[in-house]
């Protein structure tokens, strides 16, 4: 995203000259170099790259003409307020590097650079980063597991550039267990972006802690665990929930269980066959969940509560509740062998 005090770097009037186009454009070397035209009431009237220049020249145009004898004046915008991802996903398809925002008035109130974002999601992001590490000690005597280290980035971090990748801009991560760490690495002056901790007075399950956060603002919000490596499509599970009208979906990774052993068919006492030994394939909770926010809303302050308690209820209440299957890598850092796993994989160059 742009921010308003960098707009006006990118914003040029329609009887500026194309000679003031060059310089502006130049101006910008190294970033994204587009700009975009005004009317004389300051409404959006096209968009300007340096490549429109060059075909403005070669076709006979002077330096003196004016920008509105070169720009594009149909250009993709977006609408202040509106969902955004599937227009930026257009633009991204089309090789679109920005994206203006206007709003009511035609004004541009915002500039979308799309050289490093996937999507915008219209969610607010929840990450649990309290738990205390057990099974993972001693590394986790003097070090919370969300900011141990994989591939010399802490596992927080990979979660947190993918949200933002994802145009999330409200990401919330609960603490308890050494939170006085995890709150020191997100206000450190050299961490990009902007990520908001909540400390819990005490342990509140996976769910209980999102009561502690009173700030929700989009209509859907995501909540995972944040110890997780994982490659999931967070668009495409956005979609699946939000077309669904689910309540709450949960991510799932396929789990396989092979029985080495001939097992019985029974009836009563009496055996009525024998299954050699059968694969029963299952889908597991992979600990990344997406809720409409009134189900977020609803959780009791102060209650503890854990993910399968709170689907639980939804069903019990005729609630739906989906799944989205991961197809991917995930991985639960939840043992020494995990982490070393982790650690393993990275070092092969693998991206996630």
């Amino acid at each position: 995203m742009q921010s308003d005090n960098r707009l006006t770097r990118h914003i040029i009037t329609v009887d500026a000259t194309l000679r003031d186009a060059f310089r502006m454009l130049n101006a910008l070397s190294g970033s994204n170099m587009t700009l975009f035209a005004v009317d004389p009431r300051g409404r959006l009237a096209g968009s300007l790259t340096d490549g429109d220049l060059r075909r403005a020249v070669i076709a006979g145009r002077s330096l003196d003409d004016r920008v509105a004898d070169a720009m594009r004046p149909d250009c993709m915008k977006l609408r202040h307020g509106e969902q955004r991802f599937r227009i930026v996903a257009e633009a991204r398809r089309r090789a679109i590097r920005m994206l203006p925002v206007v709003d009511d008035a035609g004004l541009v109130v915002e500039l979308i650079d799309l050289r490093n974002l996937k999507t915008v999601l219209p969610i607010d992001a929840v990450m649990m980063a309290g738990g205390r590490g057990e099974r993972l000690r001693p590394l986790t005597l003097d070090c919370p597991k969300p900011l141990l280290k994989v591939g010399g980035k802490a596992i927080i971090d990979y979660n947190v550039d993918e949200l933002m990748a994802c145009g999330v801009e409200n990401i919330y991560v609960t603490v308890n267990y050494l939170k006085e760490q995890i709150i020191n690495h997100f206000d450190a002056p050299t961490y990009r972006g902007k990520v908001e901790c909540i400390a819990e007075p005490r342990r509140l399950g996976t769910m209980g802690s999102v009561a502690l956060i009173d700030s929700l603002t989009a209509d859907h919000v995501l909540v995972m665990n944040s110890d997780l490596l994982t490659t999931i499509d967070f668009e495409a599970m956005y979609i699946g929930h939000a077309e669904s009208g689910a309540a709450l979906t949960v991510a799932a990774i396929p789990y396989t269980v092979s029985v080495p052993f001939a097992i019985l068919r029974t009836e009563g006492a009496d055996v009525k066959g024998l299954t050699e030994k059968p694969t029963y394939n299952y889908f597991a909770n992979a600990g990344v969940y997406i809720m409409r926010r009134e189900v977020a809303e609803s959780i009791p302050k102060g209650e503890y509560l854990d993910a399968p308690d709170l689907m639980t209820r939804l069903i019990a209440d005729g609630e739906t509740v989906r799944y989205y299957p991961i197809d991917g890598t995930w991985i639960d850092i939840g043992s020494p062998d995990d982490y070393r796993y982790a650690n393993e994989l990275m070092s092969r160059s693998v991206k996630l």
